[in-house]
């Protein structure tokens, strides 16, 4: 059984990264295709290293662009290299541009597509992520869904049980193992002049959010409030394009009313782990770090008016605070002061060993349903 593996951003390298070093553990036969979605490979390849993960066979450098454009250009590249090398099956996880291009590409030619993170719906269709996520569990061979709510959404669209397996989540197996690495590696604390418990985290990134004045508007004002409120510590490692869509949408006096704000570069994955692990409060539009705040026991807002990730919400570790203001401050201040005993339903931490051990009997799995 020969297994590619298709990502093209940092999460999905993440996020993949204990299935890598499963297959690498058995001796297994595989290559890496890097897209080059978010950055380069060059950009990347030291992402790589501090994960202490191999090195990509293949590297796309496809870029940005519409996602039409991006697509396109993924698909075009994509199957070219699986003409190339013929895997048996292709891995690719969660919901961005590559994973469409690459469950397209690979189905097109006749290779088995493995979807790790099916099942997720934040029923939002405009959302690009909505998109790719819903036709690529519909036309893979195996689902792998972290939890049971995923197998339950996967069924109502009417996809046959045999393809569905509840494996955790392995953002979990990410957390552990990298929390470790970064603990050996850096101190993030210190090196920003931070104590622990004693900032609030924020994270702003998504299209729907930061390209429209309103809602972006809406979340600083919101910070805003937050910080005149609790006269706490607000971090926001800012990314280059929100840099420039708060240029663009004039909206420097609403960041720079945030009382004591530390804006500073995005920052590496180990350092931003440390970063999340110890703060009061995360606020963010992410669905990862959402993730990631409910294992580490971290209180988290949403800065949208959906998720798909409303386990979080269930276990008591997330609340929806959209991105109006006054509910922004209101949902801050219940989650700062609430208990954070909740249990992480995202699994143990083994989920890339469950996914590869699926994989081991896939002859008999995948002739179910053909």
């Amino acid at each position: 059984m020969r297994t590619s593996i298709i990502l093209g951003t940092r999460p999905e390298i993440i996020k993949m990264a204990s299935i890598i070093k499963e297959l690498e553990k058995r001796n297994k036969d595989f290559f890496l295709i890097h897209t080059g979605q978010h950055y380069s490979y060059e950009m990347d390849r030291v992402f790589f290293e501090e994960l202490e993960l191999p090195q990509p066979e293949y590297n796309l450098d496809v870029g940005s662009g519409t996602h039409g454009i991006q697509t396109g250009k993924m698909l075009e590249r994509i199957e070219a290299t699986l003409l190339n090398e013929r895997p048996d099956i292709i891995l690719v996880q969660g919901d961005t541009n590559t994973v469409l291009a690459g469950a397209l590409a690979a189905v097109k030619l006749g290779i088995k597509v493995g979807h790790v993170e099916a099942g997720l719906r934040s029923f939002d269709r405009s959302m690009p992520e909505e998109i790719n996520r819903v036709i690529t569990d519909h036309i893979s061979d195996l689902l792998f869904t972290p939890t049971q709510r995923g197998k339950q959404n996967l069924l109502r669209e009417g996809i046959v049980e045999n393809k569905m397996f509840v494996t955790g989540n392995t953002i979990v197996d990410a957390v552990y193992r990298n929390l470790e690495i970064s603990k050996r590696k850096k101190n993030t604390l210190k090196e920003i002049g931070l104590n622990k418990k004693e900032y609030i985290l924020v994270t702003i990134h998504r299209q729907e959010n930061v390209d429209n004045k309103e809602r972006f508007k809406g979340i600083l004002q919101g910070l805003v409030e937050i910080s005149h409120n609790s006269n706490i510590k607000i971090v926001y490692p800012i990314h280059p394009r929100t840099k420039k869509m708060i240029d663009i949408l004039q909206l420097h006096e609403e960041l720079h009313s945030i009382k004591n704000l530390i804006v500073c570069e995005p920052l590496g994955y180990l350092e931003f782990l440390q970063l999340e692990e110890n703060a009061k409060l995360i606020a963010t539009d992410s669905g990862g770090i959402q993730e990631e705040a409910c294992i580490l026991g971290v209180p988290c807002i949403t800065l949208r008016e959906n998720t798909e990730r409303p386990e979080t919400i269930e276990a008591g570790a997330n609340m929806l605070a959209g991105t109006d203001p006054l509910r922004i401050s209101e949902a801050a201040n219940e989650m700062m002061t609430r208990k954070t005993s909740w249990k992480s339903p995202f699994g143990d931490g083994n989920s890339g060993k469950r996914i590869i051990e699926i994989i081991n009997a896939v002859d008999e799995v995948l002739a179910v349903g053909d």
